[in-house]
């Protein structure tokens, strides 16, 4: 019966058109609270008691911005809507968009998080991936080159490169909080607030970048073997 319960208070905490509409925002992109009181029309204090609902109900998780510390994005939980159609899964939240000609990811440095991003994207979906940075390093971290190595990918080839000199993309997802506060909250682009693992170097903290990374491409894989 937790179970249920558990269940019942989501789809409680859904039931309100504004709820409804956040968690749609947060299905493909992080967002900090002010991007998406803008985008939905919602003031600060009705936003901050629909965010404290969702939170309530484990649906969304706030975090602080590793750019601007004052900030946090919101996020949709791992699997939160997956139980929630009965008899299957799906959660009913919007569809993921036409598939893009290519992907373009983004962080500040291009030595690790969009470097990793680019090649999982292309291993696991099979479409074209790049990855640039707002001020690129010099070379790609070899923390970087070792985890893509141990998840079966190749990184040792790849150099960073200027966002100015980037291919046009179908898509562009930053998934680097500075990145994406640097550059603003554009129209069409997605934000993934993945922890940075340079500052910690560990093979466990770029292994985490990984996982964390696989996951929500294969959330937006699933979404459209369904669609």
């Amino acid at each position: 019966m937790d179970h249920l319960d558990d269940r019942a208070a989501r789809h409680a905490a859904l039931g309100d058109p504004a709820r409804l509409a956040i968690v749609d925002e947060l299905v493909w992109s992080d967002r900090a609270p002010a991007e998406l009181g803008r985008r939905l029309g919602l003031g600060s204090n009705l936003l901050a008691h629909h965010l404290a609902v969702l939170e309530s109900a484990g649906l969304v998780d706030r975090s602080r911005s590793s750019g601007d510390g004052r900030r946090r994005y919101v996020h949709l939980r791992h699997g939160a809507l997956a139980d929630l159609v009965p008899g299957g899964p799906g959660s009913g939240a919007g569809r993921c968009p036409a598939e893009p000609s290519e992907v373009l990811f983004v962080c500040t440095h291009n030595s690790a998080r969009s470097q990793l991003a680019a090649v999982l994207w292309t291993a696991l979906t099979g479409g074209p991936a790049a990855s640039a940075g707002t001020h690129p390093a010099e070379r790609v971290h070899r923390g970087a080159v070792a985890a893509a190595r141990r998840a079966g990918a190749d990184l040792s080839g790849a150099m960073p490169g200027l966002l100015a000199d980037a291919p046009t993309a179908g898509l562009v997802v930053t998934v680097c909080d500075r990145a994406h506060e640097e550059l603003g909250d554009r129209e069409g682009w997605w934000h993934w607030s993945i922890a940075d693992p340079v500052p910690s170097g560990t093979a466990g903290a770029f292994d985490a970048t990984v996982h964390e990374l696989r996951e929500r491409i294969g959330a937006v894989t699933t979404s459209r073997r369904a669609a």
